[in-house]
């Protein structure tokens, strides 16, 4: 029996296991929703926007370690969906896009919603199609999920005419996949292995570097115990949280711009850095020439191309961390650090990251309080700003998969619908966006699903009535000329909630937080919390620009 273009792709996605999509219909996408419509077994979720779309998939991507799906019309709503690809590849995040896209036979003519969206996204996206014939549909899609998850993850879109959609061809899906030219490397060099692990036997002060590579591959609990076998410190990238328990006496919490004075003397002062999936980029190695100065450097990545990108490396290995971390277990040896550490605690002692808690509702405060009533078993979903660092520094992170965040791309307006994706996939889990009233408006839309689908998570808004981290910025580099960062004319966020149907709580006191948290985590239901705070209030430390990330302004 011939299947068309439109049952063929809901059956292709059956046979990769995708139970939910993100997306928003169009007429260049109608025949796939027609067939998605009888179809029991994926669950749609209309987003108001396509970059929501984009976003949720991206979400419930990182939460459930699956392929995100999302699905949108030609024209505008390809368009849409570029940006929330750009923050998927940049993240290394598994994500496929399908595209509707007009006959083959207009394409070219500048038909009405006509984008060339391969041309547009190819910088952006690990791979993508336009397929050109029926007969080629379920091959390209086995292939795009396969290059998406395969090796270092990364989004591809595929782009649909409508006439392939409707068109009829015999269905078979294909059993195995071999692309041309495209092998990553699994298991690492073994001579490389062992020179690692001998330059480990001989360091005096070393320092792991986690990344978001350690958590992709999950290798979490080989880090964990390279660590403890070793004594060796462990500090991470913002993608990198939840790679290594941060309530652990060896971790250092994050490094880099906004990392913790501690991590920044200790990767500062090393003589050996174990990279573990990291892209050294600019926010965590501050001025290149200065950073690890006096260390020699093991790299470890499934992607060579990030191996001695930015930092000069000693020692290379590529291949998968959880396989390359199991034998550098087996290869290494029991080892004590005392000096080392006992240098480090002194600088935790001196130097822990600090706020002036007094009467006033502070954000870092509140960050403190929403880990203390989740017992840091929440999945935290942040957008991007200051709160985004405040969630990085005052939240401890313990799993993997427990922090979601906008990291290479800085993506205003990521965490309402990441927050939805990440509920769609993990239900079962505790699930809490920490937004800024800058970022939440960019893509408030979203409100509608989180009604509309009952969805029970809770929206903490630290609403400082301004674009917070670029006021900073004006406030530190230029002489705090304000410039368009007053958010003046912003909505009544309890107001602009209740009028989709949901609860929201306005926090304005210390002593109001701890009773809205406790209400909002008590009800089975989407919550917001208006946490007003201090328009002036800085992320501390901060790196300033082209200086080295040991010299930090607001540490002692």
């Amino acid at each position: 029996m011939k299947l068309s273009g439109a049952e063929i792709l809901v059956q292709c996605l059956k046979k990769e296991g995708v139970d939910v999509i993100f997306g928003v219909p169009g007429g260049a996408i109608m025949p796939v929703y027609d067939i998605l419509y009888s179809e029991p077994s994926i669950k749609h979720i209309l987003t108001r926007h396509e970059q929501g779309a984009a976003h949720a998939a991206d979400g419930y991507a990182r939460a459930t370690g699956k392929v995100g799906v999302c699905l949108a019309t030609s024209g505008p709503g390809a368009t849409n969906l570029v940006t929330g690809l750009a923050n998927a590849y940049l993240d290394s995040v598994p994500i496929v896009a399908f595209t509707g896209q007009v006959s083959t036979k207009l394409i070219g003519t500048d038909a009405f919603q006509e984008v060339y969206i391969c041309g547009i996204t190819s910088s952006i996206t690990k791979n993508n199609y336009i397929v050109r014939r029926v007969e080629e549909l379920a091959e390209i899609i086995k292939e795009a999920f396969y290059i998406a998850k395969v090796g270092r993850p990364g989004p591809v879109l595929v782009d649909l005419p409508k006439d392939v959609q409707l068109a009829q061809t015999n269905f078979e899906y294909p059993d195995k996949l071999k692309v041309i030219g495209y092998n990553p490397t699994y298991d690492g060099h073994i001579k490389q292995i062992k020179m690692a692990a001998q330059s480990i036997e001989k360091a005096k002060r070393p320092i792991i570097l986690a990344g978001g590579g350690v958590i992709i591959s999950n290798a979490s609990s080989e880090l964990r115990e390279l660590a403890l076998k070793t004594s060796i410190p462990v500090t991470t990238t913002l993608m990198g949280l939840g790679s290594f328990p941060e309530t652990h006496s060896l971790s250092l919490g994050m490094l880099g711009m906004h990392g913790t004075p501690y991590a920044n003397y200790a990767i500062s002062d090393a003589d050996l850095i174990i990279a573990l999936g990291v892209r050294f980029d600019d926010r965590i190695t501050g001025k290149l020439s200065d950073f690890g100065a006096q260390a020699k450097v093991i790299h470890v990545d499934i992607d060579p191309a990030e191996i001695g990108k930015n930092i000069s490396v000693d020692i290379p290995i590529v291949g998968d961390l959880k396989k390359v971390l199991k034998r550098l277990n087996e290869a290494v040896n029991k080892k004590e650090h005392k000096t080392w550490l006992e240098k480090i605690k002194e600088w935790k002692k001196k130097n822990p990251l600090k706020y002036k808690n007094d009467e006033i509702l502070r954000p870092q405060y509140i960050i403190e309080k929403v880990y203390e009533i989740t017992e840091g078993k929440a999945v935290i979903v942040t957008d991007v700003g200051q709160h985004q660092m405040w969630s990085a520094q005052y939240y401890q992170y313990t799993e993997p998969r427990t922090f979601i965040s906008s990291g290479g791309l800085g993506t205003m307006g990521y965490g309402l619908p990441a927050a939805i994706g990440a509920k769609f996939g993990c239900p079962e889990k505790k699930v809490v966006c920490i937004s800024g009233d800058g970022s939440f408006q960019m893509n408030l839309q979203e409100l509608a699903i989180a009604m509309g689908h009952k969805l029970n998570f809770v929206v903490i808004l630290i609403n400082n009535s301004y674009l917070g981290m670029v006021r900073q910025w004006q406030e530190l580099f230029f002489k705090k000329r304000y410039a368009s960062t007053n958010l003046f004319g912003s909505p009544d966020f309890v107001k602009l909630v209740e009028a989709y149907g949901g609860t929201a709580i306005r926090v304005s006191k210390k002593q109001e937080l701890y009773p809205a948290l406790n209400k909002a985590f008590s009800l089975n239901e989407f919550v917001l919390i208006d946490c007003l705070v201090p328009e002036e209030e800085n992320v501390s430390p901060i790196v300033p620009p082209g200086a080295s990330i040991s010299e930090m302004l607001g540490v002692d």
